[in-house]
């Protein structure tokens, strides 16, 4: 059973406006014994037509993740951090990383070029499977340029939202480049399960890239609901060990002071 949840936001994210407490009592009651929060950090991120700028006060939100950690006692709290990576700023990012005391450090890709796949100006830009070489190359160079992360995020996040057909084999050699590299870094992958409430029918990574990882040695993954409002804590978390299980995967990770554990699937 899997009964950590490393992928969370609070109102300290720009795009959530959920209370750490009510987050806290949620997974209480749904038995997830170790909370991560894991608010976002996306410097030169545009600010979007929502007001969305995804920055974050990070000497407040470390002083109230320390707090919580000293008031709960009968769960696990993990200070953590969801970094927006673009490979100019990784001085900027390995910086504040040094900074703070974290837990955990998820690396992700929300930006190709100053765009978000998000947005329709994405697909524009690069139409078709452009759209998926784009967001893919764009990692690679991530990885080779920040390296203090210990998973990188819903690897595959542009599937969501770009609309051409996903076959990723099309992108084998670029998919083994970033696996690769990412392994060869002792860092891991995360396992997101928010795709499932969007519409596909697997978490993040799609199964061909997990497949992939195992068989180029990967080892190490964390279990994200990227919840965003307290009730989606642990969503899917049964579904998605029985995927995870079926694939081969014997283990899951979670960190603590940003070093791993395994815990047993099953």
């Amino acid at each position: 059973m899997i009964t950590a949840d490393f992928h969370t936001h609070s109102h300290f994210s720009s795009d959530s406006s959920e209370s750490l407490e009510n987050m806290i009592s949620h997974a209480k009651e749904n038995h997830i014994n170790t909370l991560c929060i894991t608010d976002h950090l996306d410097l030169d991120y545009p600010v979007d037509e929502n007001g969305h700028d995804f920055q974050l006060d990070l000497v407040s939100y470390t002083k109230t993740i320390t707090s919580l950690k000293q008031s709960n006692q009968d769960i696990e709290i993990l200070h953590g951090i969801e970094l927006g990576v673009m490979d100019y700023l990784a001085p900027k990012l390995t910086t504040i990383v040094k900074q703070y005391p974290f837990d955990f450090v998820i690396a992700s890709s929300h930006l190709v070029n100053g765009i978000d796949p998000y947005y329709p100006a994405y697909k524009d830009k690069f139409p078709g499977n452009l759209g998926y070489v784009a967001y893919f190359h764009s990692i690679l160079e991530n990885v080779k340029a920040f390296v203090d992360f210990d998973v990188y995020g819903h690897l595959d996040y542009v599937c969501r939202y770009i609309q051409v057909p996903y076959i990723p084999s099309d992108f084998s050699d670029l998919l083994d480049e970033i696996l690769k590299r990412i392994i060869e870094l002792g860092k891991g992958i995360e396992i997101n399960t928010a795709s499932l409430s969007k519409g596909l029918h697997f978490p993040h990574p799609h199964p061909y890239i997990l497949k992939r990882y195992l068989e180029l040695g990967g080892e190490i993954i964390t279990i994200g609901s990227d919840a965003h409002i307290a009730k989606n804590i642990g969503a899917y978390f049964s579904e998605t060990e029985k995927h995870l299980l079926s694939l081969g995967y014997r283990y899951y990770t979670t960190y603590k002071n940003r070093k791993p554990s395994f815990h047993k699937l099953g």
